[in-house]
């Protein structure tokens, strides 16, 4: 199903959509999903869980993923429908339908990256609070698109990168904003690469699925099973090796990983202002430079993680794993004389108690912004085989038409932000 030409009309909006009287919510937050992949079915569990939520509708263009959800969510609520205390979850094939809602406050959403702009944008123009997944956004000018909405309607927003909210990162970080490394100099930042275009032979639609609407603003292309399998499907949906989806691995891990690696180096509201592509000779991998002298790799780091170079020592850190170069670095907690970072211990919590309090959480739509702008910036120089030269306060590239064009790019018709 298409849009409609009156869905870029200027909607109604709630008061506390403008932060107009913006009181905190009542005791149960109501709260509507968007994309029940496999990567929902965590985040609506969490929620269920919460006798602080009321889950109202859950949105999915495959009919068994929604039904599914849909079945999860009713049989949770199963005693308090059967009171009366409440009404059954409704199943929605279009997010339009979440957005219409006045009933709803909050959205979560979890659909491929090409989604995330049109549905923020939708939903913060509606009033609702916003939770969506890393990677922010499919392109540079969708993310800061998805900022200004956010800060328009004065919406609560937070990026689904969770590592902020873990003890190893944010202890990683406080060490490394505290001086222990020394003077910072150098981080590598170890993810795989980045998205090719899609040449996948066309299939037949599975039955119940939406595939006009999965596709959305992307360009047409017949279906394959690869891009929207079913919930059977063992591993992950393919669709984020295509770049008209997603940026590769750069945007999937790597929107954590250089998200931690900003985190570290304190770059959150700003980024690199040139990017040079591997050449084999002074650059072997990936390097990203910031106008206050700090460099930043892609590679050159083990497994999957993030390492802080300074000139007194090293912290290495992933998922499940944390150590310092002395080792003795680590063994002292942060005093009070070093930095505080913003403290989450669980990132679905801090979302909820942000929208009570009415403030950003620890990963503001700024911060994702500027996050998966580096991941993207990194695709660039990999696609354009050359250096690029950045404004990160005007987000553009320096004297480079062809680069620029790839800042954005258009929509199929007839969606638009």
């Amino acid at each position: 199903m298409g849009t409609t030409a009156g869905l870029c009309a200027p909607l109604v909006v709630r008061a506390t959509a403008l932060g107009a009287g913006a009181a905190p919510p009542s005791d149960r937050l109501t709260m509507g999903f968007i994309g029940m992949g496999k990567q929902c079915g965590g985040h609506l569990g969490a929620m269920l869980g919460r006798s602080t939520v009321q889950v109202l509708a859950v949105c999915d263009i495959d009919e068994e993923k929604r039904t599914l959800a849909k079945r999860s969510a009713d049989g949770r609520y199963a005693a308090r429908i059967k009171s009366g205390a409440c009404k059954a979850v409704e199943a929605y094939n279009d997010f339009r339908r979440i957005v219409d809602r006045t009933d709803i406050e909050a959205v979560l959403i979890a659909t491929p990256d090409h989604w995330h702009a049109i549905t923020t944008v939708r939903c913060a123009e509606s009033g609702k609070d916003v939770y969506c997944e890393k990677p922010l956004a499919l392109t540079i000018g969708e993310a800061r698109a998805m900022v200004r909405a956010v800060r328009r309607y004065g919406r609560v927003f937070q990026t689904g990168s969770q590592q902020r909210s873990w003890d190893n990162f944010h202890f990683a970080c406080e060490m490394v904003r505290s001086g222990r490394v020394g003077k910072l100099h150098t981080v590598h930042v170890n993810v795989g690469g980045p998205s090719v275009p899609c040449d996948l032979p066309g299939q037949p639609i599975r039955k119940g699925v939406d595939w006009e609407m999965w596709l959305g603003p992307a360009p047409w292309r017949p279906f394959h099973e690869t891009i929207c399998p079913p919930r059977s499907f063992r591993g992950w949906p393919q669709w984020r090796r295509f770049r008209d989806y997603s940026g590769g691995s750069m945007t999937d891990i790597g929107a954590h990983h250089f998200d931690i690696a900003q985190w570290g180096m304190g770059t959150d509201h700003t980024g690199p202002v040139e990017i040079i592509p591997p050449d084999g000779k002074a650059h072997r991998w990936l390097t990203f430079k910031y106008a206050n002298g700090l460099t930043l790799h892609h590679g050159g780091s083990e497994r999957s993680s993030i390492t802080f170079i300074g000139t007194e020592g090293k912290v290495f850190v992933g998922r499940g794993h944390l150590s310092t170069d002395p080792p003795e670095m680590m063994k002292t907690p942060i005093g009070a004389r070093e930095v505080h970072l913003y403290r989450s211990r669980n990132h679905h919590q801090d979302w909820l108690d942000s929208i009570r309090l009415r403030k950003k959480p620890i990963c503001d739509v700024e911060i994702g912004a500027r996050s998966v702008s580096v991941c993207l910036l990194g695709n660039l120089a990999y696609m354009l085989e050359r250096p690029l030269k950045w404004d990160p306060d005007r987000e553009q590239f320096i004297g480079d038409d062809l680069a620029n064009h790839w800042v954005t790019r258009p929509m199929r018709a007839p969606w638009t932000l």
